[in-house]
């Protein structure tokens, strides 16, 4: 255990968690992480920003019943964690309360062994790979007009305890590399973006890789150069695996996030049990994936990482829990308790959302189209988890005419609701995949890392934004 990087002992620690109990509450927990960050960014073909930053703090929590106490501090010195354990300690009412802890490390799994962190590799190595992402856009094509690239290198170590006596710590590597290119073709522009990462080692990003990511940015910007308008109307829409995920986090994924759920705000509340998706759909939240983005050995409130199925077959089976919603709920929690820093409570967030693969090939889903949308790329989007209501932009898309990819389109929205969408999926694809590494979650005010992932899939009919000429 790394108790010294915190000048902790297992009794330092009992006695924060003594001192956080003393008033009474239903349990009590110690936060403490060491996070590391770098990341360089690069404009116009010059290195203009490189940031290194280290963050250490410890927050302490108390809970009873619906009410949660919490204080952090930047100062590891028992006398701060004690402090910080009394104000949280402060929600609670019964005074004479006394309780003894005895806390012992708690094993947990490990689904991204990284030997070679790239935060630990030299700078020098690191802005190469940035300048070659450069230098490989621009030479792809002469109608690049500027490139940025991003390269970001984190590694965060935690150590909690709770009242229940677990002590558990964690290493969490994280690799983000992206390129964005904009091209310019008889005075139109164009950009696009591709990216990669994850809970990844040194290893992962090679010059091959670079390059790649820099071509495939290129090719996607070329693409919407030629692009026409997108016609507008009710349409068959085809997502494509992998980056379309991030359609059924938005749409689906946070609605079913159990806070939402508890506080009755969500489209699907009180619905447990009941048919919420056609019949191929099973959706999964899973922190268990090797390596992704969204991967976790254990949760921020302790709990182990796992797999969670969501939606089965149409039917919803469960809300993604933190501690509090599942105190609600009567259920165990799913160990989706997570938060941003030392600096934040934990809530209910994804780790890696994703739908489970069909019997359908990607060329008989096209194939069964006569007129729609297939949409390989996204921007980005948003959505109302009241209702459900959602808006997303796709960046790379293509009509479909007479079962076949036509010519590409650009300037359209795709218009819908989540429940109505997943009870219109008329075709699941067999050709499941987990996007790139590159997906950063925010949630009243806290940023998370996640992944997505999606077969390609036919929704049946959704009301497609674009021009009506």
């Amino acid at each position: 255990m790394n108790l010294d990087r915190f000048r902790l002992t297992p009794s330092r620690i009992e006695r924060v968690l003594q001192a956080a109990m003393s008033r009474g509450g239903d349990y009590a927990d110690l936060f403490c992480e060491y996070s590391r960050f770098e990341g360089l960014g690069l404009e116009e073909g010059i290195l203009k920003s490189a940031v290194s930053n280290i963050e250490c703090g410890a927050g302490v929590r108390v809970v009873i019943g619906e009410k949660s106490g919490y204080a952090y501090t930047e100062l590891l010195e028992e006398s701060h964690l004690l402090s910080a354990a009394k104000t949280a300690a402060a929600i609670a009412q019964d005074h004479g309360s006394q309780h003894s802890f005895s806390v012992g490390a708690h094993a947990i799994g490990n689904y991204y062994p990284v030997p070679n962190p790239m935060i630990d590799e030299s700078m020098d190595e690191k802005i190469q790979f940035v300048y070659l992402a450069d230098r490989s856009a621009r030479a792809h094509s002469t109608a690049i007009k500027q490139v940025s690239v991003y390269m970001g290198t984190a590694q965060r170590l935690i150590l909690m305890a709770d009242s229940r006596g677990r002590l558990v710590e964690d290493v969490q590597p994280m690799l983000r590399f992206t390129v964005s290119v904009v091209v310019e073709k008889n005075g139109e522009r164009q950009n696009a973006m591709a990216g990669d990462g994850g809970r990844l080692g040194a290893d992962f990003l090679t010059s091959s890789r670079v390059e790649m990511l820099a071509k495939k940015a290129v090719d996607e910007a070329l693409v919407l150069l030629e692009a026409k308008p997108a016609p507008a109307g009710m349409w068959p829409v085809i997502l494509a695996p992998g980056d379309s995920g991030i359609l059924l986090h938005e749409a689906i994924g946070h609605p079913l996030e159990a806070d939402f759920n508890r506080k009755q705000s969500s489209a699907y509340s009180n619905r447990l049990g009941q048919m919420v998706a056609d019949s191929q759909c099973t959706i999964v939240d899973d922190g268990t994936v090797a390596s992704d983005r969204g991967a976790i050995n254990v949760d921020d409130e302790l709990n182990e990482s796992q797999r969670t199925v969501l939606i089965e077959e149409g039917r919803l089976r469960s809300y993604m829990c933190d501690e509090m919603s599942a105190r609600f709920f009567d259920i165990e929690s799913t160990g989706n308790g997570r938060r941003e820093s030392y600096r934040f409570q934990p809530m209910p967030r994804m780790r890696t959302t994703y739908m489970l693969p069909g019997k359908y090939s990607a060329d008989e889903i096209i194939k069964s189209t006569s007129k729609g949308l297939y949409c390989k790329t996204f921007r980005g989007g948003q959505v109302n988890i009241s209702n459900g209501n959602f808006t997303f932009v796709p960046s790379e898309a293509y009509w479909i005419e007479d079962g076949k990819m036509t010519y590409p389109v650009k300037n359209c929205t795709l218009i819908g609701n989540g429940p109505d969408a997943l009870s219109k999926v008329s075709m699941v694809g067999s050709d499941f995949a987990i996007s790139a590494g590159i997906w950063t979650c925010g949630k009243e005010g806290q940023s998370a890392p996640v992944g997505v992932g999606l077969p390609t899939i036919k929704i049946s009919e959704m009301t497609v934004g674009g021009s009506s000429g």
